[in-house]
């Protein structure tokens, strides 16, 4: 049973048109509803975290709120018959830090069936330094696998790619032995990339710069595109045939320009990536291939940075200006 009855949660509150966010102490009975309380030992920051802590952002609909959209720590009370008070547990997508209390909160009251096990071979701060980024960068592997990429077909393109998602797809495919490409708007993280496995590394402006007719060149094998907007309709243009682009994100824009030559000249598939509702079978695979096969060494040996609550307004600002590189954890 849980017998903490005040701990420390970083809140949004509104104040008339603005919102802000501190740190407060608050009690158990103020968390929602949900079948299993979490001891929170970590929770990861992610791009919509920084949405959620800006009313423009348009995540959260009521305030006062705890976001967080990761996080990962031990049962300490359940009613569900699948967890049990000691079990090690991960949680992202679904409603967390969205329409229910998430993550940057010592602890987390949720629904069981949105929870995870821990699998073998991740601690905890290891699950939320991969996170929602890194669960998205192999769900949108996984999708390019099962549209039939080959490490021989040449190189796979990864855009953001100092980003969470790019980050960890970087690592991923170059673990796997695919030719990785990177790019990025921060030339300045070229070496670091090269850590990670990139093959290469190309400016933002060089995946934009495409013919303006119909078809371009095939250059790339795949894509795995967490930027979206405008750029999408140039890379469209350049996948191989029977190649796919599997789009995860927004930070360039939610709309793009296209037409429809690129899939019935070339057979190009536009491969959707969800990784806030899908289904618990296929997030239970992908999340024991991240602690086994899959697991991006070179991200967590290179890139995570660790913070507390009190840090995060400067880490949800830096990463709504799009200066963040890798990923950052909350240490609960």
């Amino acid at each position: 049973m849980c017998s903490q009855t005040n701990f420390q949660a970083y809140v949004l509150r509104q104040e008339e048109q603005e919102v802000r966010g501190s740190v407060e102490n608050i009690s158990i009975d103020q968390l929602p509803e949900g079948d299993v309380t979490v001891r929170v030992l970590y929770s990861g920051v992610n791009y919509k975290d920084g949405l959620a802590s800006i009313p423009e952002g348009k995540i959260v609909r009521r305030y006062p709120f705890i976001p967080g959209i990761d996080l990962a720590g031990t049962v300490v009370e359940s009613s569900h018959p699948g967890y049990k008070e000691g079990d090690d547990v991960l949680c992202t997508g679904y409603e967390l830090g969205v329409s229910h209390e998430g993550g940057f909160s010592q602890y987390a009251r949720v629904k069981g069936d949105w929870l995870v096990p821990l699998p073998q071979g991740l601690s905890p701060r290891e699950a939320m330094a991969i996170g929602t980024a890194g669960f998205t960068a192999a769900l949108s592997i996984e999708a390019l696998l099962r549209n039939g990429l080959q490490q021989n077909q040449g190189p796979v393109l990864v855009t953001g790619a100092t980003g969470g998602v790019g980050s960890f797809a970087v690592s991923i495919l170059s673990q796997l032995g695919y030719r990785v490409t990177a790019s990025t708007g921060k030339s300045s993280q070229a070496d670091w990339l090269k850590k990670l496995g990139a093959d290469e590394v190309i400016s933002r402006e060089e995946t934009e710069s495409v013919s303006k007719g119909a078809i371009a060149a095939e250059r790339w094998a795949a894509v795995v595109d967490p930027v979206g907007g405008s750029q999408l309709s140039s890379l469209l243009k350049s996948v191989q045939y029977g190649g796919g682009i599997a789009v995860s994100g927004m930070t360039g824009g939610g709309a793009f320009d296209t037409t429809v030559f690129p899939f019935i000249l070339r057979g190009i598939n536009l491969l959707g990536i969800d990784s806030v509702y899908c289904p618990m079978v296929y997030r239970r695979s992908v999340w024991s291939r991240l602690a086994d096969e899959w697991k991006p060494t070179a991200v967590l040996q290179e890139g995570i940075r660790e913070y507390g609550l009190t840090d995060l307004p400067d880490v949800l600002n830096t990463i709504l200006q799009g200066g963040a590189v890798g990923r950052s954890v909350i240490s609960l």
